[in-house]
């Protein structure tokens, strides 16, 4: 687990919610706080789909490429918002191909790669963070992640400070 400050939030949440960087990620729970407070749960409700559910809802958790923007509307406005939270997943794939690139013996059956993006008094920090599904006495899988979503943040010009 590795805590980065954003160094520029006005630049970072355009990226986030207008940008395209961070749309293979699934959104598993956003908490914003404005005037009200709103939550929305990123677990997917599979019975609306129907018949359609392999192609309509794919995974567990929305795409955030799905729901960025119903975030955004809740978010924009004359006034800063009182502060957000978003736990978001690597795509099952994403991961899986993470691990095995490092030669791990682990795949999204047993970890996923998680982050909490949180704005709270003019500050906004992401949590990188594994939550082992098995268990298992290699804890490479932590490193793997934390280095991977450095990398990531680093490629697309996302400028962070390690806590």
């Amino acid at each position: 687990m590795v805590v980065l400050q954003i160094k520029n939030t006005k630049a970072f949440m355009n990226t986030l919610l207008r940008g395209s960087d961070f749309d293979e990620f699934l959104l598993e729970e956003a908490v914003i706080k404005t005037g009200n407070s709103y939550t929305i749960d990123g677990h997917v409700n599979k019975e609306f789909y129907g018949d359609l559910i392999a192609d309509e809802a794919p995974y567990d958790l929305s795409k955030w490429v799905d729901i960025k923007n119903v975030c955004f509307e809740l978010i924009k406005g004359k006034h800063t918002p009182l502060g957000f939270k978003f736990v978001m997943q690597v795509k099952p794939e994403h991961t899986t191909a993470l691990l095995q690139k490092k030669a791990s013996a682990l795949t999204s059956n047993d970890v996923a790669f998680v982050i909490n993006v949180k704005f709270a008094d003019g500050i906004t920090t992401i949590t990188s963070a594994s939550a082992i599904k098995t268990f298992s006495l290699d804890k490479s899988y932590e490193q793997i992640w934390d280095d991977a979503f450095k990398r990531f943040l680093t490629a697309h010009e996302i400028e962070f400070e390690e806590l």
